[in-house]
């Protein structure tokens, strides 16, 4: 398999930037996923790397050979898109063999192809049934069986599962998470679900606003964001932020919020001197606020909503203004309306520039 480099590419529509300069290295046999909200350059990104869409600006190397001037088909790459593309026509094994049939490889050759992919795929029983006969789910298996006949060095994927509903999701998505590990090529894999991105990837590389915000192991980017942007995107439920001030009282150091004041750790403390006084924004992972007070600085929060998840529950809660969510076990009840004293992990606080988003 190729090492990928992009290096400074970007890519604009006349006056739109909308991919600014990245640069980004994908190393071998890597399962790596691009996630951000809707807009930020991830699927250009990937249709670059396809050939599918041309580079305003810089270059792609697959192991230092320059391959922004190669058709699609000289790439080595096999993709799989979001809405299937499969031929109504054709049953399931002529689609999956088209391009090797395009290619004129042997017939033998094929069918032990679409055989042994299909049997990966939990596919081998519907290859004489026409796409129209199968479910979103069996038709997305296709897709990929097709792009997986071809024996590609590197698979590129743009968002295969987002028109499936919640169930069918998690069911595939356990599935390609066995299916990566059984496969030894490169994969790329494009999504804006971050819990795809944390179930999927070895890396995951975060973009917003056409720009790469941060790369990392799953628990790199959930344990050390480098801003609010990341912080914010990354887990479910996603990170509590309010407003707050740092300042310093009997030699201790606190961040002041709307309703509550929040001791910092020394090792806190030793970080965020400098920046007594300071307006930031406070982060909190819904996890590090806890009802056994003992475990944290206590939190007077009003439940607004207490969601029943089974194992889990989630409160929508207040304090002050701003809006807080709490996740703990279910085996604690509340109720709507309720004031009660919780406790907050401060050593899982974070804190952030108020004006730029960068953790401090």
């Amino acid at each position: 398999m190729p090492r990928i480099v992009l290096e400074q590419v970007r890519k604009s529509y006349g006056a739109v930037e909308v991919l600014h300069p990245i640069d980004l290295k994908l190393n071998d046999g890597e399962f790596t996923v691009l996630v951000g909200p809707s807009g930020c350059g991830k699927s250009t990104t990937l249709r670059i790397l396809a050939g599918l869409e041309t580079l305003s600006g810089g270059e792609i190397y697959f192991d230092d050979k320059p391959i922004s001037a190669l058709d699609p088909k000289e790439r080595d790459i096999a993709m799989v898109f979001q809405d299937y593309a499969l031929y109504p026509h054709m049953n399931i094994a002529k689609n999956m063999s088209f391009a090797l049939r395009l290619a004129k490889v042997p017939k033998a050759e094929i069918t032990e192809k679409v055989q042994r992919v299909s049997k990966l795929l939990n596919i081998n029983h519907l290859l004489d049934r026409k796409p129209a006969e199968l479910s979103g789910g069996q038709r997305q298996r296709v897709a990929m069986g097709r792009a997986m006949v071809r024996d590609a060095s590197t698979f590129l994927f743009d968002e295969p599962l987002s028109n499936l509903d919640a169930k069918l999701r998690a069911k595939l998505r356990t599935e390609l998470a066995e299916m990566r590990d059984t496969i030894d090529k490169n994969m790329i894999y494009v999504t804006h679900d971050q819990v795809e991105a944390m179930t999927l990837g070895d890396r995951i590389v975060v973009m917003s606003d056409g720009r790469i915000q941060q790369q990392g192991t799953p628990e790199e980017l959930f344990k050390s964001p480098i801003n609010r942007f990341v912080a914010g995107f990354i887990g479910s439920p996603t990170m509590n932020f309010m407003a707050g001030t740092l300042t310093e009282a009997n030699g201790q150091l606190w961040v002041q919020g709307d309703g509550c004041r929040l001791p910092l750790s020394a090792e806190q403390a030793s970080r965020l001197k400098t920046f007594k006084g300071a307006d930031v924004d406070i982060g909190l992972r819904p996890s590090s606020i806890t009802d056994d007070v003992s475990r944290g600085a206590p939190i007077e929060l009003r439940v607004v909503v207490s969601e029943y998840l089974g194992a889990q529950t989630v409160l929508v809660t207040r304090c002050g203004g701003t809006e807080l969510q709490v996740e703990m076990s279910s085996a604690g009840r509340f109720a709507a309306g309720q004031t009660r004293t919780f406790g907050v992990v401060t050593d899982e606080l974070m804190i952030f520039d108020r004006d730029s988003g960068l953790r401090l």
